[in-house]
């Protein structure tokens, strides 16, 4: 489990022996160059056909390129915005899908789905259909974000290595496995630094909103459409504080705490994972004889801890990975028949489906390669935040977040390491989204969101400031409103999108 929350759309993504998903790549080379090539606002794009995602975006031998409605480019930013003109680069990977009734198109809808660390141009043509509506209006564009993918992707470790990192216990109980548990993470630091050190400094959210606007200016759009989920709310937020005046009509889905620190954003967190839980198991026992309960999901992750089970490909289900693919099925209703089938199968020594599960949440592909999903998750959150937790903070806070979660408390505790001894430091305590003077921005939050508690939409329409975040609630389950399937929601976020129609400030969709 990261500690910052990512769009559920990523899910199916992975857990291709589960379901069947199409993703999508797109070429151009996305490698830094201090040979100087136009990073300006003049640049003219060359799109082309988009090739199948690398393994960098979570692509697998198998994978395909996406329709033929797709094309893909690749756009040359600034590595250094404080030093545009020094002539060092980053290609951003971008996807596009042109509106389908161009006489009344308003212009590009730019797409973040999350992380950070989503590849965006893998994401959007797998989920399209969900925005054909949207698609009448705008063309439909997303982007690997520098440092993701192909656009600069950082790399920290070898697939066989992550393979041990991810299975090694996350949850200390004794000195030797507090130290060993540090230990690692100082080496998957140190390992970023040697595969990415020259990219680490410049991946910040931050960076990633000036890049927006460069991208908008090079779409020739006058303003930012913008559709934000999960961390993609951030950057949306970050973005309109730096650029108010640019925008468009914009809108937060899975909405981000601008307020919280690491250690807040964490609790949370593990609170809003203990919701869903609890949401889950109420709604299993109302349709299913073989639902778990809370207290033997407990007993096989302490089970775990000691003594793992097979899984697949001779790789075995650890309690940690079976704590990250329980958390995984959470984002989506659409997988909870997988967490029950998963637990049962646990219980009788077989550990596939919970490994799926949290392979997909590592982002590892059924080839066993790995995507830059959780590397970049990293390398973005160390250089966001400036906060550096030692052992001995956490071990301060763990019974804080044993009575938050007594299922994901202790884990998402420990997960507050990632950026000890990283070798970056950090921009900001929290993000500042404060906008006065920005259009609307639609804030949508989600009562049952595991990953980004409903609060946190509350918090971000007020931090964005009096007339510019506009709030809406929708009473479900799940990571995210717009993809639910509830048509009140789609319908609001829909009409202010294509027509510029807003829903009242507090409306509620159920």
């Amino acid at each position: 489990m990261s500690r910052r929350p990512r769009a559920g759309h990523l899910l199916s993504a992975v857990l291709l022996t589960l379901v069947a998903a199409t993703t999508s790549a797109c070429t151009g080379q996305d490698t830094t160059s201090a040979a100087g090539p136009d990073a300006s606002p003049r640049q003219k794009l060359t799109w082309q056909t988009c090739t199948a995602p690398t393994a960098a975006e979570g692509g697998s031998a198998t994978g395909k390129p996406p329709g033929k409605e797709w094309e893909c480019a690749t756009m040359r930013a600034p590595l250094d915005y404080a030093h545009p003109d020094n002539g060092d680069s980053v290609g951003i990977a971008l996807i596009r899908a042109r509106a389908t009734d161009p006489s009344r198109r308003i212009g590009s809808l730019l797409f973040n789905f999350g992380g950070p660390g989503g590849s965006g141009v893998s994401t959007l043509p797998s989920f399209a259909d969900d925005y054909r509506n949207l698609r009448t209006r705008y063309d439909l564009v997303s982007f690997d974000p520098r440092g993701v993918g192909r656009s600069s992707g950082v790399t920290c470790m070898s697939d066989k290595d992550l393979d041990a990192y991810y299975a090694a216990d996350a949850t200390p109980t004794t000195k030797d496995e507090e130290k060993a548990l540090v230990e690692r993470v100082g080496k998957y630091a140190s390992g970023c630094a040697k595969s990415s050190g020259h990219v680490l400094p410049y991946v910040g959210t931050t960076n990633a909103a000036r890049d927006l606007d460069l991208m908008r200016q090079v779409l020739g759009d006058d303003k930012l459409h913008y559709f934000g989920v999960s961390y993609g709310t951030e950057l949306g937020g970050v973005y309109a504080h730096l650029f108010p005046g640019n925008i468009g009509r914009a809108m937060l889905d899975g909405v981000v705490d601008p307020t919280s620190d690491p250690l807040q954003s964490a609790l949370a967190q593990a609170g809003g994972f203990q919701l869903a839980l609890g949401n889950y198991l109420a709604a299993c026992g109302q349709t299913s004889d073989n639902c778990p309960t809370e207290p033997q999901i407990k007993a096989l992750l302490d089970r775990l801890d000691k003594h793992p089970i097979p899984g697949s490909e001779g790789r075995d289900l650890t309690q940690s990975l079976a704590t990250g693919g329980i958390a995984q099925s959470l984002y989506s209703k659409d997988f909870w028949d997988y967490l029950t089938e998963g637990v049962e199968d646990a219980e009788n020594g077989d550990g596939k489906i919970l490994l799926a599960l949290a392979d997909s949440m590592n982002g590892r592909s059924t080839d066993g390669h790995y995507s830059t999903l959780q590397s970049s998750l990293t390398a973005i959150t160390c250089a966001d935040f400036s906060q550096r937790y030692t052992a001995a903070q956490v071990e301060e806070r763990t019974d804080e977040f044993r009575k938050a979660s007594p299922v994901f408390g202790e884990f998402m505790a420990w997960s507050l390491l990632q950026c000890t001894g990283w070798p970056v430091k950090g921009e900001w305590q929290t993000p500042d989204v404060s906008a006065k003077g920005a259009a609307p921005v639609l804030v949508v939050g989600n009562t049952g969101d595991p990953a980004t508690p409903y609060e946190g939409a509350r918090k971000m329409a007020r931090e964005l400031g009096p007339g510019v975040g506009v709030e809406l609630t929708y009473r479900g389950q799940g990571h995210g409103a717009y993809d639910s399937g509830n048509p009140c929601v789609k319908g609001a976020v829909d009409a202010y999108l294509l027509d510029g129609t807003l829903p009242s400030a507090g409306t509620v969709c159920s």
